[in-house]
């Protein structure tokens, strides 16, 4: 109910927001946010994990980048010489012997520009290799 101000004959009502009910509602939700938020348990966030193939490539080929930026070529873990960014792709085709999904693993130093890395996996992939992937060295954890 309006309060009502009076002087002499004339009533006039004043128009004031009255605040206890807005305050009576927000206590009343601050509890039970309060109250509530211990129970709400977090959400598990699921990294990705390097796993393990269940069967491994018959051949698998590998560019090896080092800190001087010179390539090595690896086939089944034995050494096959060297590269450059011109002829990498003719000597991963013909490391491959005609079969476009052999995978090819690329190993860099980690002072290696990450720039060199990926103008190797696109020469790879305009040479037409089908499967391109990164070496990753775990550590136990």
């Amino acid at each position: 109910m309006p309060a009502v101000a009076g002087r002499g004959s004339r009533r006039r009502t004043i128009a004031e927001m009255n605040m206890v009910p807005f305050i009576d509602v927000m206590l009343v939700l601050l509890i039970i946010f309060m109250v509530s938020a211990p129970l709400i348990t977090p959400g598990v966030v699921d990294l990705p994990t390097v796993g393990k193939s269940k069967q491994q490539p018959q051949h698998v080929i590998e560019v090896v980048i080092a800190k001087d930026e010179t390539m090595k070529l690896r086939l089944d873990n034995k050494e096959n010489g060297t590269a450059t960014m011109s002829n990498l792709r003719q000597r991963v085709v013909s490391l491959q012997g005609g079969d476009d999904n052999t995978p090819v693993v690329i190993s860099a130093d980690r002072s290696v520009k990450y720039e060199l890395v990926v103008k190797t996996m696109d020469a790879l992939q305009r040479a037409g290799v089908q499967r391109v992937g990164l070496a990753v060295k775990t550590t136990g954890v």
